[in-house]
């Protein structure tokens, strides 16, 4: 349990019990107390003592007393005073305390739950069984969200995206390096991917604007199931790894629209290189130069639309027929057939693909 919690809750009680509170711990130390003074204090002696009581025991002008909860604790508070007011506070720190730690532990093994969960440390058969121990609706639908940091920051990575997520009774932040934190987040079966999308770019806009950090998002696929958090969390790292490959601008990437590139980035680099072969004569697409290569880019994101792509370029129309014709020549595919313009684009992004991930064997 946290030692900052409990002082938190001692903090903000003190004014209301009117007395000096405290928490000790397993070792017999204050860990936590609203006369800041105390803590570090060692008082192993009424650990010694408290141990033979069932209830509490006064001593040394305190009441002392173990705290409630679901499993056996080794953990003290302790009230100033041996009056009968001294002993209803400890009882009532008892039980608000103990209830507190269950909530905390709780939720500490929920998130560790679900980190072996996403990293495949844990067996099928013993993820429902361990469920059902967290309490956990293991067909709940469940995204998952790679929040991966580009940018150093002075706040640890885990902790700003912790402070942002508010709904935490369900969503879960996974700790997984310094740089990637990851959001597991219950969400409405109803939800349509555009509104995940959303939620992303709110978080990216966040951690922009109050912390000053650059990150990319990864959006997987909805699963209905526990155990296939593992999969979701493999479709984020293809969903990141697509956008950096294809160099795709965008600060969110989901697996859902990644289109043709998800598909080419899964295919064995030996069909790849096959498929270049196929496509181009040998050298063709190497003795296109960097202007040829941007014409095309251009020509792409214009709809192969001539006079737009002319216009955006500030070229003649007849220069860029030009040089779709030596493309052809060049390459026998002529962009301006849909078809030819589709290959190409293909051999494009395979050619990209393979300079990411060299042929192996």
């Amino acid at each position: 349990m946290s030692n900052r919690l409990f002082q938190t809750v001692i903090h903000q009680m003190k004014d209301v019990v009117g007395r000096t509170i405290g928490v000790i711990d397993e070792n017999g130390i204050v860990i936590a107390c609203s006369e800041l003074s105390k803590i570090g204090e060692s008082r192993q002696r009424i650990r010694e003592e408290i141990a033979y009581s069932s209830e509490f025991i006064c001593y040394d002008d305190y009441t002392y007393r173990f705290i409630a909860t679901q499993t056996k604790t080794d953990m003290i508070v302790f009230v100033q005073g041996t009056d009968e007011y001294a002993q209803n506070m400890s009882s009532l720190l008892s039980i608000s305390l103990g209830n507190i730690k269950n909530l905390y532990d709780e939720k500490y093994d929920k998130d560790s739950f679900i980190k072996n969960i996403i990293l495949d440390n844990i067996l099928p058969s013993d993820i429902y069984i361990k469920s059902n121990e967290l309490h956990f609706v293991n067909d709940e639908p469940r995204v998952v969200f790679v929040v991966k940091f580009q940018t150093p920051t002075e706040t640890a990575p885990y902790e700003i995206v912790q402070n942002i997520v508010t709904d935490k009774s369900r969503t879960y932040v996974i700790n997984i390096s310094e740089q990637d934190i990851v959001i597991v987040k219950e969400i409405d079966p109803e939800i349509e991917n555009e509104e995940l999308e959303r939620i992303a770019n709110e978080l990216v806009e966040t951690i922009a604007n109050d912390y000053s950090a650059k990150v990319v998002i990864g959006i997987s696929s909805v699963v209905t199931n526990l155990k296939d958090l593992a999969k979701a969390y493999k479709e984020v790292r293809i969903a990141l790894e697509v956008g950096k490959v294809f160099d795709i601008e965008k600060p969110v990437m989901s697996y859902e629209n990644l289109g043709i590139g998800r598909l080419i980035y899964q295919l064995p680099t030996t069909l790849c290189e096959i498929f270049l072969q196929e496509v181009f004569k040998k050298g063709s697409l190497e003795s296109l130069d960097r202007e040829t290569l941007m014409t095309v880019q251009s020509f792409f994101e214009n709809n192969l639309n001539v006079s737009e792509t002319s216009r955006k370029l500030f070229v003649h129309r007849n220069t860029l027929v030009y040089r779709l014709e030596k493309i052809r020549k060049l390459t026998g595919l002529d962009l301006r057939e849909f078809d030819h313009a589709v290959t190409f684009k293909v051999a494009l992004m395979v050619k990209k693909y393979l300079t990411s991930k060299p042929t192996k064997f």
